[in-house]
């Protein structure tokens, strides 16, 4: 991912410090261009969890019809069929996930190496490509050291609460049917693991990477408030009723899809006759 540093990092980085912004400035000026780059994926990803929710009462009246093990890919059939009718992807979220990623590590590359924070001071920090213990002690404790960061509390303060709106949202969306049901909770339980891990992570890096990183989840939560003040939630499942009136050409994810369905329908039957032989 070096050519995001490479085309992208290093000239607005350079523009941003010949105007001899404070480097806080400048890393918040960076946060907010990246930010506005996933903007417009970011939107559709919240719209297709909308969609999701408003949909789950019909995906649930699904799974009421097929409540047993046996019937899973009926159930899965049927749900497909119901997300392509109304023009929705329960896979729509993972698309921004997919786009920040590559900013995401090419930040965690661009700042620590970037000498301009040497001896450049924030609050409490006072050199931002250093970890700031604010909070030290004499013993040294394995994957921690001897001290405690801020900004590194701060952004696993912020991604702890950006987990538990992911898992409020994605549980407010995904019906899951009741043998899934146990697995889900794992999944969504196993969100708050990552909060743990950036800790252990960043507590002894550049105080100045703590502090973008802050800073950016703490404007994604403010996009997920804003997107979910501002959507009318009725209005769009008229829009989806809509969509199931107009003529839908199949995708072609959605015939491998089926084409992948109708295939484990004939393995699952051979098993059986087999097991009756």
């Amino acid at each position: 991912v070096r050519w995001i540093n490479r085309f992208f990092t290093i000239y607005v980085f350079d523009f941003l410090t010949s105007l001899n912004l404070p480097m806080w400035l400048v890393l918040v000026i960076i946060t907010l261009l990246l930010r506005a780059i996933v903007y417009v994926p970011t939107k559709k990803s919240f719209l297709s969890s909308a969609k999701t929710r408003v949909l789950r009462p019909k995906v649930e009246e699904i799974n009421a019809k097929y409540p047993n093990k046996e019937d899973a890919l009926k159930r899965q059939q049927e749900t497909m069929a119901l997300y392509s009718q109304y023009g929705s992807s329960p896979l729509g979220g993972c698309l921004p996930m997919l786009i920040q990623m590559p900013i995401w590590i090419a930040m965690f590359n661009f700042v620590p190496n970037a000498i301009e924070l040497r001896q450049q001071s924030f609050l409490w920090a006072d050199d931002l490509s250093a970890y700031d213990d604010l909070i030290s002690w004499s013993t040294n404790i394995w994957g921690l050291g001897n001290h405690l960061s801020l900004f590194c509390v701060l952004f696993c303060l912020t991604n702890l609460l950006y987990s538990y709106m992911s898992m409020r949202q994605q549980r407010d969306s995904m019906a899951a049917a009741p043998d899934q049901a146990a697995n889900m909770k794992v999944l969504q339980y196993s969100m708050f693991l990552m909060p743990v891990m950036f800790f252990f992570m960043f507590n002894q890096n550049a105080s100045g990477l703590s502090y973008y990183y802050f800073v950016s989840t703490l404007i994604t939560i403010l996009q997920y408030f804003a997107f979910r003040w501002t959507l009318n939630e009725d209005k769009l499942l008229r829009q989806l009723e809509e969509n199931k009136k107009k003529p839908r050409k199949k995708s072609k994810w959605m015939q491998r899809l089926e084409e992948a369905q109708r295939l484990q329908q004939e393995q699952q039957r051979k098993a059986q006759k087999q097991g009756k032989r």
